[in-house]
């Protein structure tokens, strides 16, 4: 996917991980923290990335939103607060080509607007949240689909008006792994199993040919697909979620074990996990529990998301 944002190599501001807890739960499920095992030596993964080693990990107990922010509730964020997206301050933001209307895909591919070495991701003047398949579309369509072309600071802001914040990376996993010990997916080893599909992802032939087979060519509404053991929807495909860690490929191999926040310094660029509609085996077999992935905290795309965390307070919330 296209990096680099809207300011390349800019990095934002260092801001220090902070517990947040108190207020009513909304619709987040409890995950009991513990000890797992992060990470894979899966051989079909990407080493490069820092998939493992496999590591035990301990955890205080968390809440985790059932699904990732969606459209209607990032529209309340904004009612509330006047905020607008950086998307919407720079004024364009990446769509993938087949959501657009073949008019614009062909005027813009005429003008040069893709990004080169992937060239299925467009530049779409006018794109943005409220507007996720470029200028035409609009979220009063589709208000439970996850909310996208939002980057992590426009995500930071959403999780300072909802009183939570985003997971870090370990977080995230153990609630992806759904109670299961180093299993592929989100729900055991087979990834359609009985022939029943888990998550939305890519069929077909990447990137001009998508059979669907799943039902989805774009994003999926939130509550699609079976839920995990701990009751969370779309912790593989549909759309990526940023993290709270800065991305290292070996900070974690001698990092803290206990509730790691990742690299304590400004990398450049932020986690990012779970896969997206776009993912498929030749291309982007990130859609197991232990992938991840980067890009800039400044960066926003047509397959990326967020969901929120919370901490469990002394009185247990």
């Amino acid at each position: 996917m296209p990096g680099g944002g809207h300011a390349a190599g800019v990095v934002s501001a260092h801001r220090p991980f902070q517990r947040i807890s108190g207020g009513a739960p909304r619709d987040m499920a409890m995950i009991p923290g513990g000890s797992f095992r992060m990470g894979t030596d899966y051989a079909e993964g990407f080493a490069m990335d820092g998939e493992g080693p496999i590591r035990d990990v301990r955890l205080t107990p968390f809440l985790i939103d059932r699904h990732a922010v969606r459209n209607k509730a990032f529209r309340e964020f904004v009612r509330a607060t006047k905020y607008r997206t950086e998307a919407e301050e720079f004024g364009w933001s990446f769509v993938f080509h087949l959501l657009l209307p073949p008019y614009l895909r062909r005027q813009l591919a005429g003008r040069g607007e893709t990004v080169l070495g992937v060239e299925w991701w467009f530049r779409v003047e006018g794109a943005d949240w409220r507007h996720p398949h470029g200028p035409q579309s609009d979220i009063r369509k589709i208000p439970d689909l996850p909310v996208v072309h939002v980057t992590h600071r426009d995500a930071e802001a959403y999780c300072d008006w909802a009183n939570t914040r985003l997971p870090t990376e370990a977080e995230w996993e153990c609630a992806a792994r759904g109670g299961l010990d180093q299993q592929t997916y989100a729900w055991g080893e087979t990834l359609t199993p009985d022939g029943q599909h888990m998550c939305n992802i890519w069929q077909g032939k990447f990137p001009d040919n998508n059979t669907a087979d799943d039902g989805y060519v774009g994003p999926a509404p939130v509550y699609a697909f079976p839920p995990n053991g701990y009751g969370l929807f779309n912790m593989a495909g549909n759309v990526w979620e940023w993290c709270h860690d800065w991305w290292s490929a070996d900070f974690h191999r001698l990092g803290p074990r206990d509730n790691p926040t990742g690299s304590p310094e400004p990398t450049g660029r932020r986690v990012m996990k779970g896969g997206s509609y776009l993912c498929h085996h030749s291309y982007c077999n990130r859609y197991r529990v232990a992938a991840r992935t980067s890009n800039t905290p400044d960066s926003s795309i047509g397959n990326l998301g967020f969901r929120c965390v919370r901490d469990l307070g002394a009185s247990g919330d």
